[in-house]
């Protein structure tokens, strides 16, 4: 009988070392699930799926490997939480060799920059609630591999009914998939959303959060927690003034257009459970700096479009509510595209420095018959002067609220 190799495939076959790509591509029987067979399917070796009786899959591999290569696939790492130790059971430790790889808990950790050798980690694939509830009060940071039973919204109810309401979730899905996306939320927030069946849960507790987790987005951030191009963002005061112009409610669309570096687009994900945002940007180094925000604070119903409006806009959902925090030369296009948009009872709120962008702001809106709001805010901030303080303005703003 010739050896049977387990290879991990780590989150993805990107993941693999050259020797395992080698073992890999010598294989003349593949097995493993539908989802890891699915990465070679230009393979010519015969490819076997493994079911829902593994065991049963296993046992025919010694009448295979007797004068076959056989290769068994694994996701992340196969000895943990992984097929390795059935295939080692079937087969005997001395006909298996076994090509480690990264696990789901390593990937999620490093895409929260998070340690994880203090970590309590759990599966509850194909098992009860027990683990858990037996873990809950003890660690401050909890990992799970969840299942279709105990997904990330029946994990938060599970929280929810033993009180653990200051926890904070992290629900990262498609690891090492072009679709991967991490979510941080509250409890309260996960109970009821729908996720990719492929995930891992991290929980943190009130306690642990004060030293590990993403920074709390708040609103009214000051500029320096964003990473932005210097002077190309909308400072904290009249942020706060834009998002209650906007007059956000739960599951609305939101286009933030010229959206810099997000700011806006960021904080007003707080007051959107179950919407939508889409920041649009055409510089390309700004819209890898929203996604970088996006991704710091943890925030997943943000969306970035890298193109020029009102030209990119046309492919978007539409919105509720704009924000027009930018726009040069082709505001007014930008605005009549915006205003045929918007759906019943929208309304468009953009800023200004310059006069010639507050009168075309005008002009439009009142050509398209929408009514309107104009604010001037002029803000200063306190800075320290030969012992004492002083206070320092910046440039006005007018906030324009178009509405029907």
């Amino acid at each position: 009988m010739m050896p049977v190799h387990v290879v991990g495939l780590g989150m993805s076959p990107e993941d693999l070392t050259p020797q395992a790509r080698e073992i890999i591509r010598e294989a003349q029987v593949l097995i493993g699930g539908r989802r890891l067979l699915g990465y070679f399917p230009e393979h010519p070796a015969r490819k076997i799926t493994m079911g829902k009786d593994p065991e049963a899959t296993l046992a025919q591999i010694p009448a295979l490997a007797a004068d076959k290569r056989v290769v068994v696939l694994a996701s992340g790492d196969p000895l943990y939480y992984g097929v390795g130790p059935l295939v080692v059971k079937v087969l005997g430790a001395n006909q298996v060799v076994v090509h480690p790889n990264i696990t789901a808990v390593q990937a999620a950790c490093a895409r929260l920059q998070i340690a994880w050798q203090d970590a309590q980690i759990i599966s509850l694939h194909g098992r009860a609630w027990e683990p858990l509830a037996a873990a809950l009060g003890r660690a401050g940071k909890l990992i799970i591999y969840t299942d279709p039973e105990h997904t990330p919204g029946a994990i938060a109810r599970f929280l929810l009914e033993r009180g653990q309401r200051d926890s904070r979730l992290c629900v990262l899905e498609d690891l090492g998939q072009t679709t991967e996306r991490l979510t941080w939320l509250s409890p309260e927030e996960a109970r009821e959303r729908e996720f990719s069946p492929l995930n891992v849960v991290v929980i943190l507790s009130a306690t642990e959060q004060q030293t590990e987790g993403p920074p709390r987005l708040h609103l009214g951030l000051a500029e320096e927690a964003f990473a932005h191009q210097r002077g190309l963002i909308t400072k904290a005061e009249i942020r706060a003034v834009v998002l209650a112009k906007l007059e956000l409610y739960p599951g609305m669309v939101l286009w933030d257009v010229g959206a810099g570096c997000g700011s806006v687009g960021l904080e007003a994900s707080l007051l959107l459970p179950g919407g939508r945002i889409y920041a649009v940007e055409q510089e390309a180094e700004r819209a890898a700096q929203i996604r970088a925000n996006g991704a710091k604070f943890g925030v997943g119903n943000l969306e970035v479009v890298c193109g020029h409006a009102p030209e990119a806009l046309s492919g978007l959902p539409a919105p509720r509510r704009v924000f027009i925090g930018g726009g040069g030369r082709d505001l007014a296009e930008i605005l009549k595209t915006v205003l045929g948009r918007l759906q019943g009872q929208g309304r468009v709120v953009l800023t200004a420095t310059l006069l010639e962008t507050l009168d075309t702001a005008r002009e439009v809106l009142t050509q398209n018959g929408w009514e309107m709001e104009v604010v001037q805010l002029q803000v200063s901030r306190s800075r320290p002067l030969a012992g004492g303080s002083f206070m320092q303005a910046l440039n006005p703003v007018w906030i324009v609220t178009g509405y029907q």
